[in-house]
């Protein structure tokens, strides 16, 4: 893994949106103790399960995620000052008074913060109407415009026509949220399709990241970034429902997902033979076993060090090496040159035009 470095950022660099189960807790978990306090990750919970609350105990020194209860029932349980852990509520501009109180209350008692999640799709007043909104939030939470982190979620955009129709829709909101004091502001998009069961077999698939694409269009001074990983933003998709071993790896600009069927029913035998594909790619970064946990994880299957693993470990796998790639994508100037202090590089060597596919 990439050594400790104990210099902080002085404000996360990265955003993005996960699903609040074990794949993701556990890459969060494994998160190096450097690259913690760049990253402010935002939790989504679709059910109340208090493993979630032990798995947020566990996370790295620095980092503090946020929590979005929106799809949870407005009750005492749902409630995250009641949690006892440091976490930052996530606001929708259609949560009801009570809730909006004990979001407040919540960020009130650890970072005196709030991220305020607009959804380009669902939330489609206009800029008067969209700013009674965010009034409404700040005067029942008691929270102050710059205590708030503006998400300006695009929801998924997965093809050029997406990218297209979505565009201008984020410019009217950023130009809307520089008409108030936000202590930050990030665009946010998920890139990944829904059913990468579609994908061939037994070779590597590439997909372009259409969510980064959209971001650097819409890039400028202050403007985060966020994406949902390695998953869809349409809610209820699940990405651990393919049988087949699946892993979804970051690259310059794109996925490269391995879905491997080789060696007939054993698992363990397909797995190591998908590690073994994806370490000799020209995408497998420069810093190998040591860029990511997941990195780590992938070699050992590779070399026969550890048994086939689940959906939830390649789960785990995948986002712990995206994370610590959109970080190095982050951090690093653009044609190279001095990174942030930890980030790790994500130099690879350049792929070769015969290994570029591209899903149909």
């Amino acid at each position: 893994m990439v050594p400790a470095n104990r210099g902080r950022a002085a404000d996360p660099v990265y955003r993005p949106i996960l699903v609040a189960r074990r794949g993701e807790l556990e890459a969060l978990g494994h998160l190096d103790d450097a690259l913690a306090p760049m990253l402010a990750p935002i939790l989504q919970l679709s059910m109340m399960d208090h493993s979630v609350v032990d798995s947020i105990r566990r996370l790295p020194p620095g980092l503090v995620p946020a929590v979005d209860v929106t799809a949870l029932p407005d009750r005492t349980e749902s409630e995250l000052a009641r949690w006892g852990v440091p976490v930052v509520p996530v606001i929708g501009l259609a949560d009801g008074e009570r809730r909006l109180v004990a979001h407040g209350v919540a960020a009130r008692a650890h970072t005196a913060q709030a991220v305020v999640r607009l959804r380009v799709r669902q939330d489609r007043a206009g800029p008067d109407a969209t700013t009674a909104a965010v009034e409404r939030i700040w005067r029942y939470a008691r929270l102050a415009p710059e205590q708030c982190d503006l998400l300006v979620d695009c929801g998924d955009v997965c093809c050029p026509a997406d990218v297209r129709a979505t565009e201008p829709r984020a410019r009217r909101v950023l130009d809307w949220a520089r008409r108030h004091a936000w202590r930050s502001v990030s665009v946010a998009a998920g890139g990944m399709p829904p059913a990468v069961s579609r994908l061939a077999t037994d070779e590597p698939v590439r997909l372009d990241r259409w969510d980064w694409l959209l971001w650097q269009r819409l890039t400028g001074p202050g403007i985060g970034f966020g994406d949902y990983g390695v998953a869809p933003a349409a809610p209820g998709t699940e990405v651990t429902g393919d049988r087949l071993p699946t892993v979804r790896y970051a690259s310059d600009g794109a996925w490269w997902v391995y879905r491997w069927s080789r060696r007939g029913g054993r698992g363990e035998e397909r797995v190591a033979d998908l590690c073994r594909a994806l370490v000799s790619a020209p995408h497998w970064p420069a810093a190998g076993a040591g860029f990511s946990w997941g990195d780590h994880e992938i070699l050992r299957r590779a070399r026969r060090g550890a048994g086939a693993g689940s959906a939830t470990n390649w789960l785990a796998w995948s986002t712990s090496h995206h994370l610590a790639h959109v970080l190095a994508e982050l951090t690093e100037p653009a044609g190279g040159g001095a990174r942030h202090p930890g980030a790790p590089s994500r130099r690879g060597r350049t792929p070769r035009g015969s290994e570029i596919r591209r899903a149909g």
